[in-house]
């Protein structure tokens, strides 16, 4: 049973782990590791460490890694070494830099590592995959997918201006900030094998970090060698929050609206869409199941559902868009079938 569990970062997410563990084991010895330092014990937890070495002497059996992304993987690193399963936040680092040496570690030393896009959990994604995967709208021949927020709201009350969202150091940008979509796709689509891609600051937010990524992507060739693009976009700058995704098929069209948890349909013929499905479910509700799972791949030796190799494959589209904004052209990434594959 785990009975010891930390928490790495008490930034927002940090906290609502905290808050989520401490709901699922109230009798476990809860610990948040900051690097600031405090005497204030936060609420849910049994106190805070404020060094990697009283975090091993505290030999938990779990770590949560919720802080800025560009810390995750030597932290990761060393909880791995010392046999220490590990549940790390969206997205996995803001480099690809020590990320292979992780996976190895965990891999060699049987270390489940969970990557937290927590919307795959969410009953409506996996109903629109579903319907996807069961062709109800036949051959998927475009797919489209937007999600933006305008970040001060976001980030209210907090000044947004000293979030990690608006810090390069900090792992900030839209495209990290919002990789679940590139996730997703991956899960439902399949493989990425190339993207052109325009990364910049359209807005006058005080930020150091581009406010908006428009991505095309170019999916692995079908089982009759044709390509799927899909198209995504990504902002800190639009005041109507959406995040959305819509399948176009030659027998109609898919809509996921990631915010009212509706599955939407319109077959061929037809000139509304029709409701499919709704799921009305809390914001929580994603990250408990996420939690349950986790637990399982622990206790009982179930295969992660988002593994580390996942999210490293989201980061070779992110590093392949950066590149794109850069130079202007399209970029083709090499996605390995397996982490031998990487490490050979």
């Amino acid at each position: 049973m785990i009975n010891r569990i930390l928490i790495v970062g008490l930034g927002n997410i940090g906290k609502r782990h905290l808050r989520l563990a401490r709901g699922l084991y109230p009798s476990a010895n809860i610990k948040v590791l900051r690097h600031q330092q405090s005497v204030d014990v936060p609420e849910y937890s049994n106190g805070c460490l404020h060094g990697l070495e009283d975090a091993l002497m505290f030999a938990p059996q779990l770590a949560v890694i919720a802080s800025p992304a560009p810390f995750h993987i030597a932290v990761a690193q060393t909880f791995a070494e010392n046999g220490i399963h590990l549940l790390i936040e969206k997205p996995l680092s803001s480099s690809l830099d020590g990320v292979v040496k992780l996976l190895q570690t965990c891999e060699q030393h049987n270390i489940v590592l969970l990557t937290g896009y927590n919307l795959r959990f969410m009953p409506s994604l996996q109903q629109f995959r579903s319907l996807i995967i069961d062709r109800v709208i036949g051959k998927v021949l475009s797919v489209r997918c937007e999600i933006g927020q305008y970040l001060p709201s976001w980030r209210s009350p907090e000044d947004y201006r000293k979030s990690v969202s608006a810090k390069e150091e900090l792992g900030g940008g839209a495209l990290l900030e919002l990789s679940h979509e590139l996730d997703y796709l991956r899960w439902i689509f399949g493989e990425v094998k190339w993207v052109l891609a325009n990364l910049s600051r359209q807005s006058e937010l005080e930020i150091d970090v581009e406010d908006t990524a428009h991505l095309i992507l170019g999916f692995e060739l079908d089982q009759d060698e044709c390509q799927l693009i899909g198209s995504v976009n990504v902002d800190f700058i639009r005041h109507d929050f959406t995040r959305s995704c819509v399948a176009i098929g030659d027998k109609g069209s898919l809509l996921w609206n990631g915010l009212t948890g509706d599955v939407s349909i319109l077959l061929e013929g037809e000139t509304e869409w029709q409701v499919f499905s709704r799921s009305d479910s809390r914001r929580d509700d994603s990250y408990v199941a996420e939690w349950k799972h986790l637990i399982a791949c622990i206790e009982e030796s179930e295969p992660p559902f988002i593994t580390g190799f996942d999210a490293f494959k989201v980061l070779k589209i992110i590093e392949g868009a950066r590149r794109s904004s850069e130079i202007g052209a399209k970029q083709h990434i090499v996605q390995t079938k397996t982490l031998s594959d990487k490490l050979t």
